[in-house]
């Protein structure tokens, strides 16, 4: 068996939990837009000192090498087809990695939306169980919120050249323990900012501008939203366009749990959600692509108005400078889309269950022409015919998303009101 380079990673009999495991993996996008595993590496340490107590690297072998590396010459990162060609399949590290990382802390950069995603499939991809973290530790949205964004967009390349610590290789191993490193470097900036006397350490807040709002619970009660006759209640927190003033949008990073902080998009301290009305439907629904658990991607896309695409643009160019996903190698995904002169925008309709049971977490109405609005039961054979050529009223919420490399802002319906035609 092959393997890139191993430091000795620890034997069953003298395995410490208490380590954290600093992970990081390389990887490969094909041109069908799948991730391949090419590296993993890892170092365990002390969670008192951060010495290190262990070390593993292996390239990994994919399906194609040849496909693998024409696809990740472009980072430079000096993965040849030989290294992959020679390198065991994933199935034959899956112990090591394993025992590495189950019934461990984690840590990384950017490991909650990437490498522990990549990691949980390729074990998905050989049938078995993967290996379960005692918690995360991810580097990205922590320094982004504790240390600000005094080295630009906060990704590791950023971050080793703020503290001259070279270029990152982008190799596991050695990106790893920059990670640690730079870690180490932000908690003694840290430290000392908060140390009296020394105020001349402190941030400048003109100096470094554009750093994370954090949410509290107490912001979000500062002003309730438009109040909007939408009809049947549980739709009054949507707001118009022309309503929304964009000085009091902001980026949020917001720890709704521990494995899973989530990127908000905030006006006045509280999730923006949009309603507009009289959105022409360009697309009907596409339910051609499955999503990961085999459901029907299901959307639609429909023009907008010049007052909708004003936010809208505003919100995608924040996220896009401001947000943790935007800080890794993420290919950031235009949430606006224009056909010759029309701006449009793609609306998600989101579906629970699956099989025969599926149905869809979108609630859709008949808006007649009397005014009256009935609530309709389709299933996705319908949805087309339903919605192509038609107008609705749309409402939605915002949500940042990062997989498998692409990043950008998706756009769920809440709620959409067809008109009678």
């Amino acid at each position: 068996m092959a393997q890139a380079s191993s430091s000795s990673a620890p034997a069953a009999a003298e395995r410490d939990e208490h380590g954290i495991a600093f992970f990081d993996v390389e990887t490969s996008v094909l041109p069908a837009g799948r991730c391949v595993l090419l590296e993993f590496g890892a170092v365990v340490v002390c969670p008192r000192t951060l010495v290190e107590v262990s070390s593993f690297s292996t390239f990994v072998r994919p399906a194609d090498p040849d496909a693998a590396v024409l696809a990740t010459t472009a980072r430079s990162n000096g993965i040849t087809r030989d290294a992959i060609a020679t390198a065991p399949p994933f199935r034959d590290v899956a112990d090591i990695i394993y025992g590495i990382l189950h019934g461990r802390v984690w840590a990384g950069h950017n490991i909650m939306k990437f490498d522990s995603m990549i990691i949980w499939d390729a074990f998905a991809e050989i049938g078995r169980a993967p290996p379960q973290p005692k918690g995360m530790i991810d580097t990205l949205p922590l320094l982004t919120q504790q240390f600000g964004r005094r080295a630009g967009d906060m990704k590791m390349a950023s971050l080793a050249n703020y503290f001259g610590l070279g270029r990152q290789k982008h190799r596991s191993l050695d990106d790893v323990r920059m990670n640690i490193d730079v870690l180490k470097y932000c908690a003694t900036v840290l430290f000392l900012e908060a140390s009296p006397p020394l105020e001349v350490l402190k941030p400048d807040e003109a100096y470094f501008p554009g750093e994370l709002v954090v949410s509290h619970g107490e912001e979000m009660m500062l002003e309730t939203a438009l109040q909007i006759d939408a009809g049947p209640s549980g739709y009054s927190e949507f707001f118009e366009p022309d309503n929304v003033s964009t000085e009091c949008i902001k980026v949020a990073v917001a720890p709704l749990h521990q494995f899973d902080p989530r990127t908000v998009i905030q006006h006045k301290g509280a999730p923006l959600q949009l309603y507009c009305a009289g959105l022409s439907v360009r697309f009907g629904v596409e339910s051609k692509y499955p999503d990961r658990a085999g459901r029907p991607k299901l959307n639609i896309v429909v023009d907008i108005p010049e007052n909708l695409t004003k936010v809208l643009s505003f919100c995608d160019d924040l996220a896009k400078r401001s947000s943790p996903e935007a800080c890794n190698n993420s290919e950031w995904t235009p949430l606006i889309r224009r056909y010759g002169s029309h701006p449009t925008i793609r609306l998600k309709i989101p579906t629970n269950g699956n099989g025969d049971t599926t149905a869809y977490a979108t609630d859709m109405y008949q808006k007649g022409r009397d005014g009256v609005i009935s609530k309709i039961e389709v299933d996705a054979a319908e949805l087309d015919s339903l919605f192509q050529g038609n107008k609705v009223d749309a409402f939605f919420s915002l949500e940042i998303f990062d997989y498998l490399q692409k990043a950008g802002i998706r756009l769920v319906a809440k709620r959409l009101d067809l008109h009678f035609k």
